[in-house]
């Protein structure tokens, strides 16, 4: 589990967030549905650490009967303003205010690694009804773009903190860090890409918790180095961004 402070930094940049950061490809969705052994049209949904509302947007697309579980006063006003009519609850995954055997699918969209997981697991199960599915993803950088391997290292540098790792973890591993081990569950990896300005590209690398509890200055001359670097790599201003959603989807015995 990440520390609170880290966890608790999203609320003052909720909006950054939601302007910014990456959703999710349609082949997300679908191989929820396909792993978890479901329809999402009618599903009874919770998206816990729904942050800004950026997966639980998707999953009422697909016609899921979706509640939102967010723990950050921040986000939640965010989430509100974008979502209104979307159920939300103050809650998270460590203690879900959620009825026992209530939903048929649980989502942690970049959240299950803030919480417990021998508190999270638990609840889930609870909160599941028999035969439910739970899903957990990341958007993960992809381990073979050369530039932004080179800006993680300058990020690692900015922050005090060490270079992400990019080698993916095997299936056992992953199992293991997720605090799966012991529940039937299938991991699968999506690669897809998004073209964004120079400017929202920057947005979304400062919106991660390291910059957020990093001290203004430091941010301010990261991003003036950043800029110049990355607009000689792209002059006409598009920073094409690739990712991997790292996907890992468990049945309910």
């Amino acid at each position: 589990m990440s520390s609170p402070s880290r966890a608790h930094s999203f609320n003052a940049a909720a909006a950054q967030y939601a302007a910014n950061r990456p959703s999710y490809p349609p082949a997300v969705l679908d191989a929820v549905a396909e792993l978890g052994e479901l329809s999402l049209a009618g599903a009874r949904v919770a998206d816990v650490g729904a942050g800004t509302g950026i997966a639980t947007a998707l999953l009422r697309e697909r016609g899921a009967e979706v509640v939102a579980v967010e723990p950050g006063a921040g986000m939640a006003a965010e989430f509100r303003r974008a979502l209104p009519d979307v159920p939300l609850v103050r809650g998270d995954g460590n203690a879900l205010p959620l009825a026992t055997a209530s939903r048929d699918l649980l989502t942690y969209a970049q959240s299950w690694h803030w919480t417990d997981t021998a508190r999270s697991v638990p609840e889930a199960l609870r909160v599941l009804r028999p035969g439910g599915a739970l899903a957990l993803w990341w958007n993960t950088d992809s381990a073979d773009i050369p530039w932004a391997i080179a800006q993680d290292e300058r990020i690692a540098r900015a922050c005090g903190v060490e270079p992400k790792e990019r080698r993916r973890p095997d299936d056992i591993r992953a199992g293991r860090l997720s605090g799966l081990a012991e529940l039937p569950h299938t991991r699968r990896l999506l690669r897809w890409s998004r073209t964004v300005p120079l400017d929202t590209h920057l947005a979304n690398v400062t919106s991660h918790s390291a910059f957020l509890i990093l001290d203004e200055a430091r941010t301010a001359r990261f991003l003036a180095e950043e800029r110049a670097t990355l607009g000689a790599l792209f002059p006409a201003g598009l920073v094409e961004e690739t990712y991997v959603v790292d996907l890992l989807v468990a049945r309910v015995p």
